[in-house]
């Protein structure tokens, strides 16, 4: 796949990302609340934003430290200055195992694939 595709998903990830993270109050559906859909949501969007750019080929060693960063201060944003969003501890821990199973995923992915022979098909 080309470099180009890989940083049109991360851009795109990246926008899935801050948008559920700071939109000024999470919709409303009317009906019954899953309980933990919340939790979920923030470990989709914490991997999703690490393996995309990992996938990009974006470095762990910076990648994962801000991601991690990110968790903290996209909650202190939410509870300090966003009307309708409150910071949780447990939304941290939350995007904190999304940070790790992102990176997880894309680390089994990169062992689990041959390397390149040099050889056509």
């Amino acid at each position: 796949m080309s470099p180009q595709l890989r940083y049109a998903a991360l851009a795109v990830a990246v926008t899935i990302h801050l948008v559920v993270l700071y939109l000024p109050q999470v919709p409303d559906p009317g009906g019954p609340t899953i309980p933990g859909l919340d939790k979920l949501a923030h470990v989709a969007v914490f991997a999703l934003v690490v393996a995309a750019a990992l996938w990009a080929g974006l470095a762990a060693a910076w990648v994962v430290p801000v991601a991690l960063a990110h968790a903290v201060v996209s909650e202190a944003v939410q509870h300090q200055w966003l009307a309708g969003r409150s910071g949780d501890g447990w939304d941290v821990v939350a995007d904190v195992v999304g940070v790790l199973l992102g990176w997880a995923v894309v680390a089994r992915l990169r062992r689990g694939s041959p390397a390149p022979s040099g050889r056509g098909r």
